[in-house]
């Protein structure tokens, strides 16, 4: 099953210099949700591949209501049936943790130049090197989305923009709500477990 990330397709543009990388870069650094127009068609053009057909992990999408009801229509056109009332995800995975968390976490973030694969964290995973990756050498960097001042704004969009969306897929019946705050490990865990329970209450 793909992990489809809205935000690592972005990046991945912008590393590129494609047209959409270029358009989106100016809302990422700002803190901005990208223009749905933009982002549901990368997720349209994403979920017709081939390796979608037997399910995928969302991640990063839908960010408000219209592209919820927008996932809803595309899933529709690829002949998806609705799966617990109207609903046509099988399950929606809701993160609660303090905001202050998020930022700590958010902009502790560092990241390796020679490959985006290797991830630390100043406080929580630093790298032994230093300032540098102790995996390939790689010079470690902040992303500019990843700045305290654009973290913070993230959080008020969220809370603007993205929070409803919680409310729409209660409605439907398939929002499950997990205490994201420890260790990754227990995150995880907690994460299968809430997934697993849903997937079988439905069966």
């Amino acid at each position: 099953m793909p992990h489809i990330s809205t935000g690592d397709i972005f990046r991945a543009n912008i590393a590129d210099g494609t047209e959409l990388g270029v358009k989106a870069k100016s809302f990422m650094d700002a803190g901005r949700l990208v223009p749905d127009e933009l982002t549901i068609d990368l997720v349209r053009d994403r979920l017709g591949h081939p390796d979608a057909v037997g399910g995928f992990l969302l991640d990063g999408f839908p960010r408000n209501v219209a592209q919820a009801e927008e996932l809803d229509q595309i899933l529709a056109d690829y002949g998806v049936t609705a799966t617990v009332g109207k609903a046509y995800l099988d399950v929606v995975l809701d993160l609660e943790v303090d905001s202050g968390e998020v930022i700590k976490r958010i902009s502790g973030r560092r990241v390796c130049r020679n490959d985006k694969d290797h991830i630390f964290h100043v406080d929580y995973s630093p790298s032994q090197a230093g300032d540098r990756c102790d995996i390939c050498g790689g010079e470690l960097y902040q992303r500019s989305d990843d700045a305290e001042d654009v973290v913070r704004t993230r959080l008020e969009v969220y809370a603007a923009e993205t929070a409803p969306i919680i409310g729409y897929y209660r409605e439907q019946g398939v929002l499950t709500t997990i205490d994201a705050t420890g260790a990754v490990q227990v995150i995880t865990e907690r994460a299968i477990t809430a997934v697993d329970a849903a997937a079988a209450a439905r069966d």
